[in-house]
């Protein structure tokens, strides 16, 4: 069975209505201590690096949404965000569309 359109803007929502994948990038503050990078670049000099001049490290997730807009999957990483992902106290946090 093929649904029938009926309208451009229905043709539109449903164009809009692909899969839409979000990048969600997690990092500590400034002024929060990030333990992991500095046992990183203490190594890394360590290995020969000596010019290196600091290290971060940050936690990225890909999102996979079906059926949402690119605007409805920012809102939900958002909620995931909020609900799971990140402390607001200690983290800076940026959501993105992935194209593709």
């Amino acid at each position: 069975m093929f649904h029938r359109v009926t309208s451009v803007e229905e043709v539109l929502r449903l164009v809009a209505l692909r899969r839409s994948r979000v990048e969600v990038r997690v990092e500590l503050k400034a002024g929060i201590l990030d333990a992991e990078a500095e046992s990183i670049l203490k190594s890394l000099r360590l290995l020969g690096l000596a010019s290196l001049d600091g290290v971060s490290t940050a936690r990225i997730y890909e999102l996979d949404f079906s059926g949402l807009t690119e605007a409805e999957a920012r809102s939900r990483a958002q909620e995931a965000v909020d609900r799971l992902l990140a402390n607001p106290v200690i983290h800076r946090v940026s959501i993105r569309p992935i194209a593709g």
